[in-house]
């Protein structure tokens, strides 16, 4: 089978940074302003969990809370046992920029027991969390990269995403042009041939596709290209050869793409960013 994930973990890349392990008592707000997403795994104790005015998540069993984006939430938990919590801050790659973010619902949350095959990760996990080995913190950083992508299997092979492209990549035969896309940004792909790479008629795939992704083959192509280019654009590449890795002939051509799916021109985007 084709590793569905493989192209987009090359280009976006995920990091996890430990800041908590232990019990958290009592009340604890977060604001949901720092720049990054976060995921807690709730080992024991009972957690109730609150976004804003909505209905509150009351957590009894080992579970994980995996945030993609900055959200405001606050725990409740007893005020003298509390709950058993280790946490980590998640960084993708390219930020508001990055495909898996964008797929992703804004809070996850099930139990441990549901995400199969993690039970030797989570063990050594929660061992290192509550030892001081030496490089536990380098070990707790790189076990939560693993958690992270074990997330990203489950939500995709299990079609726990309705629409979007996590639910694409489930697809037995869209997945086939999603990662086709993803592999050869730079080719200048027809409906014809992302159907064949499907396995599908033209008329199928695009209805099927856009029913699915929620957005046509041509646009979402696009929009991955337009991804890439800001990534590089970070890493102060030029236009030059962002133009030519993204499967646009000339730096005008990247120019007018991006200016049409992002508002700005390269430079200006670039400029706001850095601001």
């Amino acid at each position: 089978m084709t590793d569905r994930l493989a192209a987009l973990l090359g280009h976006f890349a995920v990091s996890a940074r430990t800041f908590q392990a232990g019990a958290l008592c009592g009340i604890n707000v977060i604001d949901g302003k720092a720049p990054y997403g976060q995921l807690h795994l709730i080992r024991k104790g009972t957690v109730e969990v609150r976004h804003g005015r909505g209905a509150a998540l009351r957590i009894t069993q080992p579970s994980l809370l995996f945030y993609p984006r900055p959200m405001a939430r606050r725990f409740i938990t007893d005020r003298e046992h509390g709950a058993d919590f280790v946490c980590a801050h998640v960084s993708f790659e390219g930020g508001a920029a990055n495909p898996i973010v964008a797929a992703l619902p804004p809070c996850v949350c099930m139990p441990l027991s549901q995400l199969h095959g993690s039970e030797p990760v989570l063990e050594l996990l929660f061992a290192e969390a509550n030892a001081q080995h030496c490089g536990r913190q380098a070990m707790l950083d790189r076990l939560f990269e693993v958690v992270l992508i074990q997330i990203l299997r489950k939500l995709m092979e299990e079609g726990q995403m309705k629409t979007g492209m996590l639910a694409g990549l489930a697809h037995p035969h869209l997945r086939r042009a999603l990662v086709a896309m993803h592999e050869r940004p730079e080719k200048d792909w027809t409906l014809e041939e992302l159907a064949g790479v499907a396995g599908m008629s033209r008329s199928v795939f695009a209805r099927c596709f856009r029913e699915t992704v929620g957005d046509t083959p041509g646009s979402y192509l696009q929009r991955w290209r337009i991804g890439l280019a800001q990534k590089a654009l970070l890493q102060k590449r030029s236009l030059k050869l962002i133009a030519q890795d993204v499967g646009y002939g000339s730096e005008a051509a990247l120019s007018r793409a991006f200016r049409m799916r992002v508002g700005q021109s390269p430079r200006e985007w670039l400029k706001a960013h850095a601001a």
